[in-house]
């Protein structure tokens, strides 16, 4: 068995890539990726807020970075100033206490019982096998009156063959009706995952 030593994703382009590293000049990169995803929109025939698009980019980066992962992007189709969903990459090591990560142990660490079980399946996907799960939470952050906020998701626990070592994909997402769109998404980025020993 051998250690994940890297891993690639392939996202589409409205998948904007998230400023991850500690030296990253968050509020320089949302200014600049705001403007490029306001000329792309615009030439979609689209306008959008640039300042709150600019915040919302800032808020997402800072955001993703308060959990470290490998990878994040967030999901800004042509005409939304603000994020429709967020996508996140990380690595599982194996320690002490969890000697050996197993798609049963993936699938029971990462469900969450706030509006019953998830819908769990398993997949074969280029690089091993996979546990994935589809459940939704209650989102931080609701307000304390009034009717709270869903989180939706879509989590896949990979244990890339030959790996000790797993790979979560999660993706999330608040806004109604974009479900499917979301969850195919999910299923067609995490085919894209690459990893090296």
């Amino acid at each position: 068995m051998s250690d994940i030593q890297a891993c690639g994703i392939v996202c589409p382009t409205d998948w904007v890539p998230l400023p991850l590293d500690p030296s990253d000049d968050v509020k320089r990169w949302a200014k600049r990726t705001a403007a490029d995803l306001t000329e792309r929109s615009g030439a979609a025939g689209h306008k959008l807020d640039v300042s709150l698009l600019r915040r919302d980019l800032r808020t997402r980066a800072e955001d993703s970075r308060n959990r470290a992962p490998l990878y994040a992007f967030a999901f800004y189709p042509d005409g939304f100033d603000t994020a429709l969903g967020l996508l996140e990459v990380d690595v599982i090591r194996p320690d002490d206490a969890v000697p050996r990560i197993t798609l049963e142990w993936l699938a029971e660490t990462f469900t969450a019982g706030d509006f019953g079980p998830p819908l769990i399946s398993r997949t074969e996907l280029p690089i091993g096998p996979s546990v994935r799960l589809r459940q939704n939470f209650a989102a931080d952050g609701a307000p304390r009156r009034g009717p709270g906020v869903l989180l939706q998701s879509v989590m896949y626990g990979v244990v890339p063959t030959g790996a000790e070592s797993a790979l979560v994909l999660l993706v999330s997402w608040t806004a109604p009706g974009i479900d499917e769109e979301m969850e195919e998404a999910a299923d067609s980025i995490v085919q894209t995952l690459t990893v090296e020993f």
